[in-house]
């Protein structure tokens, strides 16, 4: 099959975008099964996480992870094998991850709220509970919390085990930490337009996968609609060649 340039970008940006949301669909379903059946999740967070809220968003990341995968073995196998009805398979169903992706951007800015506040009162309960049992899982959460959001405590003034978790720094930076639960819901609120640019960014490179997929079919279609004529060798000669029909005998009759 010859293709021209553009076909031949648009083939191979076909099979690495697929290498790539392959992987990245295989990581979401690793870790919607270890959140799931990992014995080492109740252990670290050691709260109970046998919830409603808990189980739909597992199911959610195992569900698009298993379609993302779905998608990039179909999207491989179109663009490698130069099929129409798997390249058709493939637009059809990266359309609908599209439509999802765009959804999910919107929500995620107009419900950063509402998300923030969720995160506020997982860590206040993992803050109360720590004061109480001091347990190792609950620390290494507490210290996830306070350097990815560089903050400690709930306001107040902060207790001394309770500093062992907290951010390096001066003195002075560790007896003025500012409070977790503000600065959480700080940086949802200013950083939720980022998130949604993020959510469109991932949907305007998969249109552009969408795009190169019409490309590819486009020109694989008039490829395979009349296949090469061609002779079998075993033919026998008449077959191939067959004889100069004859002329037609005329009959002369007396009368």
């Amino acid at each position: 099959l010859v293709m021209d340039g553009c076909a031949q970008m648009c083939k191979c940006f076909l099979i690495l975008f697929n290498i790539l949301f392959a992987l990245l669909g295989l990581g979401l379903v690793a870790l919607g099964m270890w959140l799931r059946f990992g014995a080492e999740t109740r252990g670290f967070f050691d709260i109970d996480l046998n919830t409603t809220q808990f189980n739909i968003g597992v199911m959610v990341l195992v569900v698009t992870g298993v379609l993302m995968l779905l998608v990039a073995i179909i999207g491989d196998c179109g663009a490698c094998n130069h099929s129409k009805p798997a390249l058709s398979v493939f637009s059809g169903l990266l359309s609908v991850l599209i439509i999802i992706e765009i959804a999910a951007g919107v929500m995620a800015f107009t419900w950063s709220g509402r998300v923030a506040d969720e995160l506020v009162k997982f860590y206040t309960t993992i803050y109360a509970q720590y004061l109480n049992t001091r347990s190792p899982g609950q620390a290494v959460t507490l210290r996830l919390f306070h350097n990815a959001f560089d903050c400690c405590g709930v306001g107040g003034p902060i207790e001394v085990f309770v500093r062992d978790t907290c951010p390096d720094g001066n003195f002075l930076k560790q007896i003025s930490y500012s409070s977790c639960p503000g600065v959480i819901k700080d940086v949802f609120n200013s950083h939720a337009p980022l998130v949604l640019g993020g959510f469109l960014g991932t949907a305007g490179i998969m249109t552009l996968a969408l795009v190169c997929s019409f490309v590819l079919r486009r020109h694989v279609s008039p490829s395979h609609a009349s296949p090469p004529s061609y002779v079998l060798l075993t033919s026998s000669p008449s077959v191939i060649f067959p004889p100069p029909s004859q002329p037609p005998l005329i009959f002369l009759m007396d009368g």
